[in-house]
């Protein structure tokens, strides 16, 4: 196995350049253009169009690329185990509502637990049920079970509809903050929003969303723990809440994986329920 070459194809992949791998890696820039030139002999391809602005990888360099990280993660895991160290579990979230989740669970796992050694992924991006799939996630978060993977749901999330001032549901055309937040909030905010009142903007963030919804004014459906107490926003009179279903997704269980399952049971339900209570109040 060309770890050193992996490890310093991912160097270059980060840094843009030999010059930037070889200082990252502490060895020659010599030694760098070595270790490719083995690993692309070895592929038989070219893995970076090199330029005077730097490397870039080439179309079979991005290809390599995820292959090249899961590698060395199971290399990385292989070594803990054989060591009698404890392998870091590598989550992730598919949607940038449950981003604060994870952070709840180390804090949660620590007290818990001890320390619990933890990669938390916050690339949405990234189609969480295949990473889990392909080894690359341990655990993740997403709106849906995926076929052929261990999985269990978790209490929902309940959304509001908020705007920056007082209003009724239909009243004037505000703009409508849209967040990628998958099919059945798509679905659930299509059947409250007139279609003659949707201008809106798409944000990836449901933080960053919130934050613009603030400054610049308009409505969007949040989740109800994000938004109670924030000065300046309004539930709008007379529009349901959406419930948007959580599923814990895992490729097998294990002594390692159960009290991560645990805690994110706990916390979501607790979550959940101090949401319900707010968005009553």
């Amino acid at each position: 196995m060309q770890i050193d070459a992996l490890e310093t194809f991912l160097a270059i992949a980060r840094g843009g350049s030999f010059h930037a791998a070889a200082r990252e890696q502490n060895v020659t820039q010599t030694a760098v253009s070595a270790r490719i030139r083995t690993l692309e002999r070895a592929l038989g391809v070219s893995l970076f169009d090199r330029g005077p602005a730097g490397a870039r990888l080439s179309p079979s360099g991005q290809q390599l690329l995820p292959h090249a990280e899961q590698m060395l993660r199971s290399w990385e895991a292989v070594q803990n185990g054989l060591a009698g160290n404890r392998a870091a579990l590598r989550l992730g979230t598919q949607l940038s509502i449950w981003d604060g989740v994870l952070v709840d669970l180390a804090v949660w796992l620590e007290r818990a637990q001890g320390q619990v050694p933890l990669t938390l992924n916050f690339d949405h991006s990234l189609d969480m049920g295949e990473a889990v799939r392909q080894g690359l996630l341990d655990i993740a978060l997403a709106p849906e079970p995926v076929p052929g993977l261990g999985g269990e749901r978790l209490a929902d999330d309940v959304l509001v509809l908020v705007s920056d001032q007082p209003r009724a549901l239909g009243e004037g055309a505000p703009l409508f903050i849209n967040l990628e937040l998958g099919a059945a909030y798509t679905a659930g905010w299509q059947a409250v929003i007139p279609a003659e009142a949707r201008q809106h903007i798409v944000l990836g963030s449901a933080r960053m969303g919130l934050d613009y919804l603030l400054k610049r004014g308009g409505i969007g459906y949040f989740p109800a723990a994000m938004v109670a107490g924030v000065r300046g926003l309004y539930p709008v009179v007379g529009a349901p809440e959406l419930h948007l279903p959580c599923h814990v997704l895992f490729a097998r269980r294990s002594g390692q994986i159960a009290p991560v399952l645990t805690g994110l049971a706990a916390l979501r339900q607790a979550g959940t329920a101090a949401a319900l209570t707010e968005s009553s109040s």
